[in-house]
């Protein structure tokens, strides 16, 4: 019996997923080609600059793609970049059908691969699965649709919303399990973001490690208004292929700021207030540097000032089952709006268990 046209879709965005933490600044897609209600083709983009999903998939297929039918998570494209157009490749290959589960969300080249493939007489459909193949790719989405970088805030606390202790200890508010997941958060993310109160406090890594998997490390940024960081700090002294970028003010030591940029670090000057830098002015800039995707790891103040900034789009609260009390320090802080109709509100909401602690992600309204 033929499988339904979902499940083709559905394989199509779980070869999709093979490319997370690769692909950037390209989205994630995947390809299946199906003859006689078999799969004979897989396919997915694994590298910027590498083949596109659709050119590994007919690979995959051979001279069996003729007449076949495509099923790709994102619309083909008819432009030449760093690769030659898949439009070309599939009606050199004697395609039929394609089926995409979305248009390419690109303002600049949305429709084109789908209306120059009916133009020479392929089927195309649309709209199989889109909302899945959405959620995939909300960080390219974002990023083409808006020049801005996707948000990811992610804090780890107790119950009663502690992240450290009044001393600031905080090793280890959640278990292995949580810490593991956030390794792989970061493998995900273009750029992981913290204050310089996390980097003093805790002389982070920023690294994405896990035992037995490759990854990539985010670029790490350091919010530091007064550029007042530690030359020896890890998150600049480490081996990493990744950079180190420092978000300064506009009035910190030029000496210094030569002294680390010497060493490997990127400094960013940027308008800063009594609120410290304007992150607004810092999301301008990561968008030109190609960071699609970013993750803050920060402190209470970092949270507070990106929630209040409005520039998140995506919360990951770890909750571990304990109860600190007191006066620990709370998730986010800063001044608060006077009324709870003012509080920022949290729609899809999705739980997830690891061990004992529990992970709430949702996207901000």
């Amino acid at each position: 019996m033929q499988r339904p046209d979902t499940d083709y879709m559905k394989t199509a965005l779980e070869l999709a997923e093979k490319g997370r933490g690769w692909t950037s600044p390209n989205p994630m897609v995947g390809a299946v080609i199906v003859k006689n209600g078999e799969i004979i083709g897989r396919g997915w983009h694994e590298s910027p600059g590498g083949p596109h999903a659709e050119i590994n998939a007919i690979a995959d297929a051979g001279g069996q793609a003729r007449g076949a039918t495509m099923y790709v998570t994102l619309e083909p494209c008819n432009h030449h970049g760093l690769t030659p157009p898949c439009t070309e490749a599939i009606l050199e290959a004697g395609i039929k059908k394609v089926v995409c589960a979305m248009m390419d969300p690109n303002p600049d080249v949305a429709g084109g691969g789908a209306k120059y493939l009916a133009s020479r007489g392929v089927e195309v459909e649309t709209g199989l699965c889109e909302n899945e193949a959405r959620r995939l790719n909300e960080a390219f989405i974002k990023f083409v649709t808006t020049g801005r970088p996707f948000v990811i805030l992610k804090s780890a606390a107790t119950l009663d919303g502690k992240i450290a202790s009044k001393t600031g200890d905080s090793k280890w508010v959640t278990g292995p399990a949580s810490r593991g997941h956030v390794h792989l958060m970061r493998h995900f993310s273009d750029a992981i973001l913290v204050g310089i109160n996390t980097v003093i406090a805790d002389d982070p890594s920023l690294t994405a490690r896990l035992d037995g998997k490759k990854t990539k490390d985010p670029v790490r940024i350091i919010v530091d208004t007064g550029l007042s960081i530690p030359e020896n700090a890890r998150v600049l002294t480490q081996q990493s292929f990744a950079p180190a970028v420092i978000a300064a003010g506009d009035k910190v030591d030029a000496a210094k700021a030569r002294r680390l940029e010497k060493a490997g670090a990127r400094v960013l000057c940027l308008p800063a207030g009594k609120r410290g830098v304007d992150l607004n002015a810092l999301a301008q800039e990561l968008a030109k540097m190609r960071i699609t995707s970013l993750l803050v790891e920060g402190g209470g103040h970092v949270s507070g000032a990106f929630l209040a900034a409005g520039l998140v789009d995506k919360i990951c609260f770890f909750y571990a089952p304990r109860i600190l009390g007191g006066d620990g320090i709370s998730m986010c802080s800063g001044t608060g709006p006077e009324h709870m109709a003012s509080s920022v509100q949290v729609k899809d909401i999705a739980i997830q268990r690891f061990e004992d602690d529990i992970l709430v992600e949702g996207y901000i309204c």
